[in-house]
C-alpha cells in the first residue's frame, strides 16, 4: 500500500529529498512487479522465485498406518532473490509503522530528538515481523543442537526464519539513508547491523541452524525486554525496575550463549563421526571452521558484555551525580531558610529600638 506523506514543498524529481519522502512509494512499485509477474505464464516461473520459499525437499513417512508427506527446505543461491524480495516488504513495513504508529505517539509525548530517535529504534524492533518459531525441544534435549550434523534440511518455519532475518536487518543499512540518521551514529548502526548479518546468515550458510535457532530466539528475548523497558521509561521516567530485570537477564544470557555454543561446537562436533569438509554435502566439520565460529561467538560477546558494562557504569555515575547534587541543594536550602530567620529577628530587634 503506497505511503503518501503531506507536505507543502515539492522537492525536484530524483532529488535526495524526493526518494526520501517518497521511498516507500517507489519500492512499493519494485514489489508490485514482481507480484504482478505471477498473472503471467511467462514470467511466473521467475517471479516465484522471487516470493516463495525456495528447495522444497518431500520426504515420505510412515508413523501411522498411511503415508505422509513432509515438506523441508534446504538453502542455496535462490534464497538470494527471496530475500531481496523479503527485504523490500519489509521497508514498506518500516515505512508504514513509522508514519501510523511512533509518528503519532511522537507527535503527542512531545520527545527530544535524542528520545525520538531512541524511541523510533524501540519501536521498529517490537513491531517488525517475525517469524513463529518452535524450539523443537532443543533447549530440552542439548544433543540434538549437533547430532545428524549437517543439518541441510529444515521445515518451513526455520527456513522463513531465517530468510525474515536477513531480509529485516539488510533493510536497515538503507533505511539509514532514509530516516536521515546523523552521521556520528552511522558508525554505531553498521556495526549493529553488521553483526546480525555475519552470525545469522554464518549459522544459515554453515548448516549450524538450530544452533543459530536457539541462540536468536534467546537473544530476541532478552533484547525485547530491553527495548519494552525503554519505552516504559520514556513514557513514565520513574519506571526504572524493567532496566534492573534486563540487566539480570543479559548476563545470564550471555552465559548461556557461550555454553551451549563451546558444548554444540567445541564438544559435540569434535566429537562427531561425520567429520571433514564437502561442500556438495553441506559438511564443514573441521577445525578451521569450528574454531573460526566459537571466535567469533566468543568475541561477540566479549563485545556485548564491554558495552553493556560501560553502560551500567555510566549509568552508575548519573545515579551518582544526581544523589550528590541533590545533598548539596539540601543545606544550602536549609542554611537559607536559617539566614532568612536571622534577618527577620534583626530587623525585629532594630524595630523595637
Amino acid at each position: 500500500m503506497p505511503i503518501r506523506k503531506k507536505t507543502n514543498k515539492n522537492p525536484p524529481v530524483l532529488s535526495h529529498e524526493f526518494v526520501i519522502q517518497n521511498h516507500a512509494d517507489i519500492v512499493s512499485c519494485v514489489a508490485m512487479v514482481f507480484l504482478l509477474g505471477l498473472m503471467f505464464e511467462v514470467t511466473s516461473k521467475f517471479a516465484v522465485i522471487f516470493i516463495t520459499v525456495q528447495y522444497n525437499v518431500t520426504i515420505s513417512t510412515n508413523d501411522g498406518p498411511e503415508e505422509t508427506a513432509v515438506n523441508h527446505f534446504h538453502h542455496g543461491i535462490k534464497d538470494l532473490a527471496t530475500v531481496f524480495f523479503y527485504m523490500l516488504v519489509a521497508i514498506i513495513m518500516h515505512a508504514i509503522i513509522q508514519e501510523y504508529v511512533l509518528d503519532k505517539i511522537n507527535r503527542k509525548k512531545h520527545f527530544s530528538k535524542t528520545k525520538h530517535s531512541k524511541f523510533n529504534e524501540s519501536g521498529h524492533i517490537l513491531l517488525s515481523v517475525r517469524a513463529a518459531v518452535t524450539f523443537e525441544n532443543f533447549l530440552s534435549n542439548p544433543v540434538s543442537l549437533w547430532k545428524g550434523y549437517p543439518h541441510t534440511l529444515m521445515p518451513f518455519q526455520m527456513k522463513f526464519f531465517f530468510i525474515c532475518q536477513l531480509s529485516y536487518w539488510l533493510h536497515s543499512l538503507p533505511e539509514l539513508y532514509f530516516q536521515k540518521t546523523k552521521k556520528e551514529d552511522i558508525p554505531r548502526q553498521l556495526v549493529y547491523i553488521s553483526l546480525y548479518l555475519v552470525h545469522i546468515a554464518g549459522a544459515y550458510v554453515l548448516n549450524l541452524n538450530r544452533l543459530g535457532l536457539v541462540l536468536l530466539v534467546l537473544h530476541y528475548f532478552v533484547e525485547l525486554l530491553f527495548h519494552v523497558s525503554r519505552l516504559v521509561y520514556f513514557s513514565n521516567e520513574n519506571r526504572q525496575m524493567g532496566f534492573t530485570v534486563w540487566a539480570v537477564l543479559f548476563v545470564l544470557a550471555r552465559l548461556l550463549t557461550l555454553s551451549l555454543s563451546v558444548l554444540t561446537v567445541g564438544f559435540g562436533l569434535s566429537t562427531a563421526e561425520n567429520q571433514g569438509f564437502d561442500l556438495a554435502a553441506g559438511n564443514f566439520n573441521i577445525f578451521f571452521v569450528r574454531i573460526t565460529v566459537l571466535s567469533a561467538i566468543c568475541c561477540t560477546q566479549a563485545f556485548m558484555m564491554w558495552k553493556f558494562i560501560n553502560f551500567q557504569l555510566r549509568r552508575w555515575r548519573e545515579h551518582s551525580d544526581a544523589q550528590s547534587l541533590k545533598k548539596k541543594q539540601a543545606p544550602s536550602k536549609g542554611k537559607s531558610k536559617k539566614d532568612k530567620g536571622e534577618r527577620a529577628i534583626t530587623l525585629g530587634g532594630k524595630n523595637r529600638l
